[in-house]
């Protein structure tokens, strides 16, 4: 974390975990296996090698999104929400991302979450031109960036939401068929 003056900028990078890069070296050795009982050991190194860039690769390129909270704002790779169009922060512990991702979501919020990060941080947008109501991101440090947003919180877990359509309640688009 860096402090710029009195204000706190927090980066993050996203990356997966070991256990995911174990699976690309399993998966790299498991289509060397199949090139060496085919065609014999040199394709095997060949295919080995050449699986375990590719998928590494895409790992790498998956996990390295950063998150850089602060002063000028929230940004998320190449997304960017200005300090001014910051609204209420709350972090999430993993039974309030889960639900706030799940029974209690908006399908017309922002989303860039990790399945291997089990917390995060929902931000609301104050931004009357963007159709996201909030942001949900995924961070091992949901306080840390709500605090370097100049929100402080405590891991909250949002109740399942029934004000909207679709959530528990019937839509008032069509009419009811229910026959009681």
């Amino acid at each position: 974390m860096r402090q710029a003056g009195s204000v706190q900028t927090r980066r993050e990078r996203l990356l997966a975990p070991p256990a995911w890069w174990i699976a690309v070296a399993a998966f790299a050795i498991a289509w060397g296996w199949v090139a060496f009982v085919v065609a014999g050991p040199p394709a095997a190194v060949a295919v080995a090698v050449a699986v375990a860039v590719v998928t590494g690769a895409l790992l790498w390129s998956y996990g390295s999104t950063v998150l850089e909270a602060g002063p000028d704002g929230l940004r998320v790779g190449r997304a960017h929400l200005t300090h001014e169009h910051v609204g209420a922060v709350t972090a999430l512990d993993a039974a309030g991302a889960r639900t706030l991702l799940g029974p209690g979501a908006d399908a017309r919020a922002w989303l860039h979450v990790r399945p291997y990060i089990s917390t995060a941080v929902q931000v609301e947008v104050r931004d009357p031109a963007d159709p996201a109501p909030y942001w949900v991101v995924s961070t091992r440090d949901p306080s840390a960036i709500a605090r370097a947003l100049g929100r402080p919180a405590e891991p909250i877990r949002p109740e399942a939401s029934t004000d909207q359509p679709g959530i528990d309640q019937p839509s008032t688009d069509h009419p009811s068929t229910d026959p009681r």
